[in-house]
């Protein structure tokens, strides 16, 4: 049974890189290639369905964690069959298994720190499909679960593998919970910055990482060794995460000054991301300590500040952080001082 589709997919990885792996030739990476190309023309088959003023919603309401992993059986279809729910054992699927504490070291995040009843804030429970599709080079959130592909195994992993991708697109449901933000221009980047940051906040809570033991990574994991990279994104220096013969080098920006036009990626939601995600590590390396406690607090009680628009700017969102820091922490406090100073170094604020 297919599942009805509430909003855009929001994909892990940018459609630029599975556009550059469809274009090899492919006597050099023949599964890659055309793994990537199917990937490319699903997502953009989904993103043609819109349907506005939809935010996500639960499908179910529980008093706790309550997780459901489904297996699509290498087809692109779900919601597929369910295979793990709360409470169960492992089954010795690595993705079933790597997807369904995933789930639940997001819930752990937002529960135990922000005090947040499931990302959606009302309990919602949470669901997840892995083995979609045929070697599909993604994970993505549709507005009622997580998606997983397996990779191609020559350039992509198994998406389960990485926490902060599956903390990356839940955090998309909470977003959408909250704001109305456009996928789109500066509002996308936003959002897709926003959900990177909680993205790596899973990671660093689950390990008990500080600012300084933490990797800063997003995506970590997910390339096989014939890739000359980290991982799809860095916080601590965006534009360094990959620099490779087959994906080419990292495009995101560290500061407006090199801030990228483009009329692909959505008007670049997963490139000039780099900007905001460089500013949030900023604060939290200004800070100290774990990211969670203070960052953390700021862009989480910004989010749900109510004030986000549709079409809300960088700009617009530091001043928001910057009143919210001056709310949580008071006017002289070092964490408005941080994250004034994050935002002027990235050159979003003058």
């Amino acid at each position: 049974m297919m599942e009805p589709l509430t909003h855009h997919q929001c994909s892990i990885v940018p459609p630029y890189l599975l556009a550059r792996l469809a274009g090899l030739p492919t006597s050099d990476f023949t599964r890659a290639s055309s793994a990537a190309a199917r990937t490319l023309e699903h997502i953009d088959a989904v993103q043609q369905i819109r349907v506005q003023g939809i935010r996500a919603a639960p499908s179910s309401v529980s008093s706790g964690l309550n997780r459901t992993i489904s297996d699509a059986g290498n087809r692109e279809v779900l919601p597929g069959k369910a295979v793990r729910h709360e409470g169960e054992p492992s089954t010795g699927d690595a993705a079933v298994d790597e997807a369904y504490d995933g789930l639940g070291h997001t819930y752990s995040l937002f529960h135990n720190i922000f005090d947040r009843s499931s990302i959606d804030g009302s309990g919602g429970s949470l669901a997840a499909t892995v083995h979609y599709g045929d070697g599909y080079d993604n994970a993505f959130w549709n507005g009622a679960r997580m998606v997983f592909g397996d990779g191609d195994g020559e350039v992509f992993t198994r998406f389960t593998r990485s926490v902060t991708v599956i903390g990356h697109e839940l955090a998309h449901g909470f977003i959408l919970a909250e704001t109305p933000l456009e996928y789109q221009g500066q509002p996308g980047a936003l959002q897709e910055s926003v959900a990177d940051v909680f993205g790596v906040l899973v990671e660093q809570h689950l390990l008990n990482q500080d600012v300084e033991s933490a990797s800063w990574l997003v995506g970590d994991g997910l390339f096989t060794d014939e890739v000359q990279g980290q991982a799809l994104r860095s916080f601590k220096a965006p534009g360094t995460a990959y620099d490779d013969d087959i994906l080419g080098k990292d495009p995101q920006p560290a500061s407006m000054d090199a801030y990228v036009e483009t009329a692909q990626d959505r008007g670049g939601v997963h490139i000039n991301s780099g900007i905001p995600n460089r500013a949030f590590y900023l604060c939290a390396a200004h800070l100290g300590g774990f990211a969670w406690e203070r960052a953390g607090r700021i862009w989480y009680h910004a989010v749900i500040s109510g004030q986000v628009t549709a079409t809300y700017t960088f700009a617009e969102f530091a001043a928001l952080t910057l009143d919210t820091a001056t709310a949580q922490f008071g006017p002289e406090s070092l964490e408005v001082t941080a994250t004034a100073q994050a935002w002027r170094e990235t050159g979003v604020l003058p």
